[in-house]
């Protein structure tokens, strides 16, 4: 028998550094409250179409007031799916979203972005939007696309629409994407089809995950809930995400903040799965503290990792996928406190298992996008994976045979061994290992100036794998369809 083999009673091996912030009986007290909330307080709901599937579902409706029967969320959360699998733009299959798989990509819809050329603070523009995709095409540790900003230079209420053709048009990873409401996204859902080949095609092999927030605490929108009620009748994935701020519209205790947070979920989570059963959703948003002295909502809070892995283990105790929010910053410009509060978020929710980690390259308590922080986010995801690896313990890493081979006062410099292993190292791009002189020699540069020299080569150079140009006429017709209907509604 091998040392690695040995049987030991009562032995747990944990093969990952990950760990819950919560413990199992702490998941299902959060949860319980939150059966109670929805059943005594309930929600209100601001849509017919959602009140009439919740009352027929066995809901109590009065008004806009829904109470969700206990027995009635415990149905909807054994009917959704536990893995949701999102391919890339080619139909492979990119994104496991189950257990403790973790991937990582941008923020979306900020109200300014820093011109990565001019350093400039300004409205997005859909350049903007089309630049960050190839950014996120090009960028090997980030998973998959989101806008980067709200666009500012096309139809106000088509923005959404012309973001994901922005988006699509140029990056092949998946790509997560809000509507402002039903119209758009039909509008959003045909673009996808005409570059899968077909509705049936997107359906059974996904690559856009769409995006929708409640109104905490405890009120859907009409646009909300009924996009969440859409996409699980077309059966692509949802996000369904109330952004919950303690002290604000969530109690001022985590705890409190957590029930909340999942109360409205679930109330989203019924509705669709009352619409669509098995249909897949996705738990989550953006979960942190609100600054009293100033209302300001803080991206880079400690508040926000303990709520993001709190909510995450309540999450994977319901068997439900995760979204949270990391990678972000309250800084405005590239400096130390902008990469130490997207270091430490970004390892907390590695470490936590949350399944869709959003906010990457924003700043300015998510108000504002920055590439720069996007690529040296890039780089940090590559020191978290690697931790999230962890030690793999047996015959061949222990190495005894190589140490009894080397000896006493030998090196491993030489050995088979280290030439078979020593690859695993991870290797910085950005990070300044150098020695002083070689650090000189190579130009003393800074870790912003690095990863700017970085994000410039791959706006310059890395051409993302176009679309045909059948496909492209087919999109154009969406968006002039889209542009179209706008008009003639005005």
């Amino acid at each position: 028998m091998s040392r690695s083999q040995f049987v030991r009673a009562n032995y747990a091996v944990n093969s990952t550094p990950q760990f819950s912030m919560l413990s199992e009986d702490q998941c299902e007290i959060v949860l319980n409250s939150a059966l109670e909330v929805l059943e005594r307080t309930g929600a209100d709901v601001q849509s017919a179409e959602a009140r009439d599937i919740l009352a027929k579902g066995g809901c109590w409706v009065d008004g806009d007031r829904v109470r969700v029967p206990s027995f009635l969320v415990e149905w909807a959360i054994a009917q959704a799916p536990s893995r949701v699998v999102v391919s890339d733009r080619n139909g492979k299959r990119a994104m496991h979203l189950e257990g403790n798989n973790v991937y990582f990509g941008p923020g979306f819809s900020t109200t300014y972005t820093l011109d990565p050329v001019t350093g400039e603070r300004r409205l997005p523009l859909k350049s903007d939007v089309a630049r960050a995709a190839v950014a996120v095409d090009g960028l090997p540790n980030i998973s998959y696309a989101m806008d980067m900003g709200a666009i500012s230079d096309v139809t106000p209420t088509l923005a959404d629409v012309h973001a994901f053709q922005a988006l699509v048009e140029n990056t092949t990873k998946p790509i997560v994407h809000g509507g402002f409401g039903v119209a758009q996204c039909q509008d959003i859902v045909d673009i996808a089809a005409a570059v899968r080949g077909g509705v049936d095609a997107l359906q059974q092999n996904p690559y856009v995950v769409l995006y929708c927030e409640s109104t905490p605490p405890l009120k859907h929108s009409a646009a909300a809930i009924d996009m969440a009620i859409f996409a699980a009748k077309s059966k692509v994935p949802v996000i369904y995400a109330p952004c919950t701020f303690s002290g604000s519209v969530a109690p001022a205790t985590m705890a409190g903040s957590l029930v909340v947070a999942l109360a409205d979920f679930l109330v989203g989570l019924v509705a669709g799965q009352l619409a669509s059963p098995g249909a897949s959703f996705v738990m989550g948003g953006l979960i942190t503290t609100m600054q009293m002295k100033d209302s300001v909502v803080s991206h880079g809070a400690a508040e926000l990792s303990l709520l993001s892995a709190g909510l995450t283990a309540v999450a994977h105790h319901m068997g439900i996928p995760m979204f949270c929010a990391a990678g972000g910053s309250d800084a405005k410009v590239s400096d130390s406190q902008m990469a130490l509060e997207a270091a430490f978020s970004l390892l907390v929710a590695g470490l936590s298992g949350a399944n869709v980690v959003h906010g990457l390259g924003c700043m300015e308590s998510g108000t504002t996008s920055s590439l720069e922080l996007l690529t040296i986010d890039d780089e940090i995801i590559g020191m978290v994976r690697t931790i999230l690896n962890g030690i793999v313990v047996d015959d061949e890493t222990m190495s005894v045979e190589v140490m009894d081979r080397v000896g006493p006062g030998g090196h491993y410099l030489a050995d088979d061994h280290t030439m078979a292993h020593f690859r695993e190292f991870w290797r910085p791009t950005l990070i300044d290992r150098l020695r002083y002189d070689g650090w000189v020699e190579e130009g003393a540069t800074t870790m912003g100036q690095r990863s700017q020299k970085k994000l410039q080569a791959i706006i310059a150079d890395h051409k993302p794998e176009a679309l045909s140009a059948d496909v492209l006429t087919e999109i154009k017709a969406v968006v002039d369809r889209a542009e179209s209907r706008q008009s003639g509604g005005r």
